[in-house]
């Protein structure tokens, strides 16, 4: 069981001034059998009072606005979370054949996770993807969500401005590479074709020992900010997190913020403001063991180096 420090920083900075900002984050971990999260803290400058809810997913949500007049808006989430292992993977599952006979009862069950969304269409483009990966699956449920995770990693690159954030998979299949958002959604268009629910997750992935440093993390795919992947589910054994841009299933490293239907659903920061001004935004992830050499908590706040700007309407995708 590891406990970590997450300081995630996302940082707008306005042309000229705007007011009436409103603002909604997916910033807070959730709790669950694999997780749970200790504290969890929420600043903003200029000051706000945010307010908090669960939403139809059980994620929280914090909201807060900011009327007056402002030339920049600074979002601090801070949080202390304890992760243990994943559940080992299930040796008997399903087969193909029995899944297919469920079909009717499992889309009564699980409708919002196995119906197209804009990010995630029923395409005909998937159905060779689809059916190379129920030759490699050996003719399971899990077999086929390993395979088709695998699949996603061999075949597509991780290459950073290959999409944008509101990318569906037709485009991920047209360019042939994207980042974690991406894959994602590409994993959950391909499972829920199978007849698999399936379900986006938003989330952090830490190093993978307490020394690493981040010029180290060069070799995961997506680490040092905010990561996504997908949870499939096996029936009669629970829900399968897999991430496609590792190629494998979700490890203790996986620190999980929301899920829902896709990106759609649980962006981390998303809002609208009034003025003309253009903006910049930043974002800097620093996830860390909570306890250092001395068994002492400790986490050194970092400020975010400014991005190229993006269009003023997009929040950042999740790498």
């Amino acid at each position: 069981m590891n406990r970590f420090r997450v300081l995630h920083v996302t940082e707008f900075n306005y042309d000229g001034p705007v007011s009436e900002s409103y603002n909604q984050v997916h910033l807070r971990p959730r709790d669950d059998a694999r997780q749970i999260c200790l504290s969890f803290r929420l600043r903003t400058d200029p000051v706000a009072q945010p307010a908090a809810h669960r939403d139809y997913f059980g994620n929280w949500v914090h909201h807060f606005n900011i009327l007056h007049k402002h030339e920049r808006l600074r979002i601090e989430a801070e949080s202390v979370v304890m992760v243990s292992d994943p559940s080992p993977l299930f040796s008997d599952s399903l087969s193909l054949a029995e899944l297919d006979g469920r079909r009717s009862e499992l889309m009564e069950e699980f409708y919002e996770y196995l119906v197209p969304t804009a990010y995630v269409p029923n395409t005909t483009q998937l159905v060779e993807l689809v059916r190379g990966a129920e030759e490699k699956g050996g003719g399971t449920a899990t077999g086929f969500a390993l395979a088709v995770t695998a699949l996603i990693y061999e075949r597509f690159r991780y290459e950073k401005g290959a999409t944008q954030v509101h990318s569906s998979v037709e485009d991920v299949l047209r360019e042939g590479a994207g980042v974690c958002q991406d894959f994602a959604h590409l994993l959950l268009a391909l499972a829920r074709m199978r007849g698999l629910p399936g379900r986006y997750v938003s989330g952090y992935l830490a190093p993978s020992s307490p020394g690493k440093k981040e010029s180290d993390m060069e070799e995961v795919r997506g680490g040092l900010s905010s990561h996504a992947w997908a949870e499939i589910f096996i029936a009669g054994a629970g829900w399968l997190g897999l991430d496609p841009t590792l190629g494998q299933p979700v490890s203790q490293q996986h620190i999980h913020l929301a899920y829902g239907r896709d990106y759609g659903d649980v962006a981390p920061v998303r809002g609208v403001y009034r003025g003309h001004a253009g903006q910049r935004l930043s974002v800097d992830v620093r996830v860390r063991p909570a306890l250092d050499d001395e068994g002492c908590e400790h986490l050194q706040e970092t400020c975010a180096t400014p991005a190229p700007p993006p269009r003023p309407e997009e929040p950042p995708q999740q790498q």
